[in-house]
């Protein structure tokens, strides 16, 4: 390929790569999205919030169950609401799934696209196959374990991942061509960011462009270029109003609930049991590459190979965007999977700017890559050894329905393929052999690990539905709705009414007492219990474990259904009422009304 065809390919290229990973992305984030309910516990307190603004009129604070709702900034609860508010959203999305994961699966479709349209404007170097590179890249993210999972997940994680990647992507672009970007995109898109999850969003850009002028030894070129000051009043113009209308509106629960615990608290110590060791992101960082990892490595390793050439710094910027995350979220004291999320568009840079030329490196991260995918191959084909240890209380014959799809033995096919055209196909170039191993695993998703998940929904998530679609067919005026045991946010999604949650403890039965008598909330007032009233009940869903503890029994309910591990009870409160006395006299305390930073 000519110098000058490698700068910049043809339009009519450039649009054909790009129509190929657009459809590949398609198929991955939106084929059969919404075929699946929402999984608890999380998803549903998202999509209930996006639901509650469609409904109500009020896009400003969002609320789950009558309560406000904190821990994230608005962004994906206004998108999620707009799905929503489309006409007749119950026919076509009757899971309410889609609209409430349509958020995600973009975000991953403009991540894939945001990678290919900078690989194919600037071609790096010693690359002959840029438009290959341009696909490997898109799908080298889109096949990460935790994309595939974040891409479907109805949660802010996958639409910070796709915003901050892209306002990376266009800094990168502005310092690599001056003349050909403006500076302004990319702190609007940085804006949007922090409205999806908040400043974490400045400060990993700040981290990822301070490092990376630090390694050039281009601090002020970089300055020049960006403009950092005018660009983050943009950002400021774009993110503040919100947060100060609902400083303004909500005041110092909002203060303290978003900036103390959602920001401060998490970065400065354990929340929700989220204790991990300091080095957890590192084996994370691997496992989100597999099962190209060694490319991930092999492309940390070149880093020092680029030259003084702004356009050919893409390697570069990728690995300080990659250490940027790795750094700042190993410093924070809670650490869960999906912080490692924006990093995965800066390893799949990497992944695929690897194999740019044939070099003893390469052959051996080509090597290792067929090697993981043939024990990955393995596992899957040795399932029936492993599958029957597999302990779900919630899912107490997943084993032997997973067993009898054959769904394992599928996935452990496509694995299988990938790995023999990895080793048939040693004679072509490493970047097209790197796009023949990745396509079984697109086939892998769509035909193995989506039905699935189809599978664990039936049986984890739809006796969840069928309790709810009961407690609206079998409430009376009035009535109070509760569930206590396992608690499924879901239920409060699919009743679209409050539900009183609780626990297991003997505690959790003198709080639903209390509260039924004195809980308040939008949309739920709590009533003093009268015999003979139509209050004097309540339906509960109560899991069969909770059902057997000993504070529990003798309460005569009456039994309205049973579905998978719940029973949809009808409780006497005074018999309610009166166990909760007994409890007290016992010694046991309510503690509903002390502060809880996530209580829904």
């Amino acid at each position: 390929m000519s110098e000058q065809a490698l700068e910049k390919l043809s339009c009519r290229s450039r649009r054909r790569v790009l129509a190929l990973v657009l459809g590949l992305g398609v198929l991955i984030a939106l084929w059969r999205l919404g075929a699946t309910g929402l999984i608890d516990e999380t998803p549903p307190l998202f999509a209930a919030a996006g639901r509650a603004m469609a409904e109500t009129g009020d896009w400003l604070t969002p609320r789950v169950n009558g309560l406000p709702r904190y821990d994230k900034p608005p962004l994906v609860y206004w998108l999620m609401g707009l799905g929503y508010a489309l006409p007749g959203d119950g026919l076509w999305d009757p899971l309410g799934s889609w609209a409430a994961r349509l958020p995600s699966a973009l975000s991953c479709m403009a991540v894939m696209l945001g990678l290919a349209d900078t690989l194919l404007r600037w071609p790096q170097k010693h690359d002959p196959h840029p438009h290959w590179t341009a696909v490997a890249a898109p799908l080298s993210f889109a096949l990460s374990p935790l994309v595939l999972i974040w891409s479907r997940t109805a949660v802010s994680d996958s639409l910070l991942c796709a915003l901050l990647s892209l306002s990376l992507l266009l800094q990168w672009r502005r310092f690599a061509d001056p003349d050909g970007q403006h500076w302004s995109p990319a702190w609007v898109v940085l804006g949007l960011a922090v409205l999806a999850k908040g400043p974490v969003a400045v400060v990993l850009s700040g981290l990822t462009l301070l490092a990376f002028g630090l390694l050039r030894h281009e601090l002020g070129l970089l300055w020049t270029r960006l403009r950092p000051l005018p660009g983050l009043l943009i950002t400021a113009l774009i993110s503040l109003p919100w947060y100060a209308a609902e400083l303004l509106v909500e005041g110092q629960p909002f203060w303290d609930s978003f900036f103390g615990y959602h920001n401060l608290q998490r970065f400065t110590s354990v929340v929700n049991n989220h204790l991990q060791p300091w080095w957890y992101f590192l084996p994370l960082m691997l496992i989100a590459a597999l099962p190209f990892t060694a490319f991930l490595l092999l492309g940390l390793a070149q880093i020092r190979r680029a030259g003084s050439n702004p356009q050919q710094s893409l390697q570069q910027f990728a690995a300080c965007w990659l250490v940027a995350v790795l750094l700042l979220f190993t410093t924070a004291a809670t650490k869960l999977p999906s912080y490692w999320l924006p990093a995965t568009p800066a390893a799949a840079l990497l992944i695929a700017l690897s194999v740019r030329r044939r070099s003893p490196g390469v052959a051996i991260a080509s090597g290792v890559t067929v090697v993981l995918i043939a024990l990955l191959s393995l596992g899957f084909w040795l399932s029936g050894q492993w599958i029957p240890l597999i302990e779900d209380p919630e899912m107490p014959t997943l084993v032997n329905d997973l067993l009898a799809s054959g769904l394992v033995l599928r996935a452990a096919g496509w694995f299988s393929v990938a790995g023999l055209l990895g080793v048939l196909l040693l004679r072509r170039s490493p970047i097209q052999r790197v796009i023949a191993m990745q396509l079984p695993l697109v086939l892998f998703h769509l035909t193995a690990l989506i039905p699935i998940a189809e599978l664990a929904d039936q049986l984890r998530q739809r006796p969840v539905r069928d309790v709810a679609e009961q407690m609206l067919q079998q409430r009376r005026p009035d009535e109070a709705l509760a569930m206590v045991g396992v608690m499924k946010p879901s239920l409060h999604f699919y009743t679209s009414t409050v539900i009183l949650f609780e626990g297991r403890s003997d505690g959790a039965l003198v709080n639903l007492a209390d509260r039924l008598t004195h809980d308040q909330r939008r949309g739920w007032t709590g009533r003093p219990v009268a015999p003979g009233a139509v209050e004097s009940t309540v339906l509960i869903a109560i899991d069969r474990g909770t059902s057997s503890k000993p504070y529990w029994q003798n309460l005569s309910p009456e039994v309205l259904g049973d579905h998978g591990i719940y029973q949809l009870w009808r409780l006497d409160r005074l018999r309610l009422q009166t166990r909760a006395d007994d409890l007290m006299a016992d010694g046991v305390t309510r503690d509903w009304q002390d502060p809880r930073p996530e209580r829904y």
